[in-house]
């Protein structure tokens, strides 16, 4: 049996945990160190930054040729119009960076998948939109709200309000200190933690081995072939669960989901073949949602 071997003392052993899916599968996860999280977090915001200052640039030189001069009784319609596409893309730019990358399928801004991280939802269901906005807005009163006040501290803002905005920098950057998950604010409003994703070449592998590459079992010769609807009943989030079950190796996980899409499907191999049975039921389910991409048709999840 293949279990999860780690030294419960060391530091990376205190952040395993296990994440309960709605179908009631026990999955290992680990929780993304605090360092790994300041270090993505920087990272995003140096790409960002780099970016926006880039593109702002560009778009400056494209005001100053539509007659957006530094006096405004004389800005034309077109140059009005810049200041508003100009205010609009820098809004966009500081508050849709976040939520656009973490409601992707991976779950994770660049600065995250260059660290191994991704946001995961607590209730082992799929990250959801209300989620993501809520862990991100929330960053504006523990980052920027803050740090606002303490840059303007010098210029006028002094005796209580200055220790004020201090103070609550310092809160809610220690947040992730004080609980064991590493969570700040947005993540305990939202339902959400950070944790690793360690980058796999599982689904090469897959595509070309065990059941998966012919839909027969090389241990009991039985053959797994499903149909169109029986694979129509999960989408993208079931895919990547599954991916994560068939990496982790682990028996009575791989029982439990054999067992559970089964039921939804109506199928009843017997057991002692759940392997294989999840192999060919996931590369078959692959190349169905792979095959509806091309043809602009995606499935999100069961419920999509």
């Amino acid at each position: 049996m293949s279990t999860l071997a780690y030294d419960p003392r060391s530091h990376r052993g205190r952040r395993q945990r296990q994440m309960v899916t709605p179908e009631g599968i026990a999955l290992p996860l680990t929780v993304g160190a605090r360092g790994s999280r300041a270090g993505a977090l920087i990272l995003d915001y140096v790409i960002l930054l780099v970016s926006t200052v880039a593109i702002m640039i560009a778009l400056f030189y494209i005001a100053e040729g539509v007659g957006l001069t530094g006096n405004f009784e004389e800005i034309s319609g077109a140059g009005e119009f810049m200041i508003i596409v100009i205010s609009l893309f820098w809004f966009i730019a500081w508050n849709g960076y976040f939520m656009a990358f973490e409601l992707g399928p991976r779950g994770a801004t660049p600065g995250k998948r260059v660290l191994g991280l991704r946001v995961a939802s607590r209730d082992g269901g799929r990250l959801t939109p209300e989620a993501v906005i809520a862990r991100n807005l929330m960053r504006d009163i523990e980052l920027f709200m803050p740090l606002i006040l303490l840059i303007v501290a010098p210029f006028g803002m002094a005796g209580l309000a200055g220790w004020g905005a201090l103070l609550w920098f310092l809160v809610f950057m220690l947040f992730p200190f004080f609980n064991k998950d590493a969570m700040r604010a947005g993540d305990i409003i939202a339902g959400t933690w950070v944790v690793e994703a360690p980058r796999s070449k599982l689904a090469a592998a897959l595509s070309t081995a065990g059941a998966a590459s012919k839909g027969t079992s090389t241990l009991t010769g039985a053959a797994y072939k499903f149909g169109d609807e029986e694979l129509s009943v999960y989408g993208e989030y079931e895919l990547q669960t599954l991916e994560r079950v068939l990496r982790d190796n682990r028996p009575e996980a791989q029982q439990a989901v054999a067992e559970a899409i089964c039921r939804k499907i109506g199928w009843n191999p017997g057991a002692g073949d759940e392997r294989a049975f999840l192999e060919a039921f996931y590369a078959q389910l692959r190349a169905r949602l792979e095959g509806g991409m091309r043809f602009g048709k995606r499935k999100a999840d069961k419920f999509s």
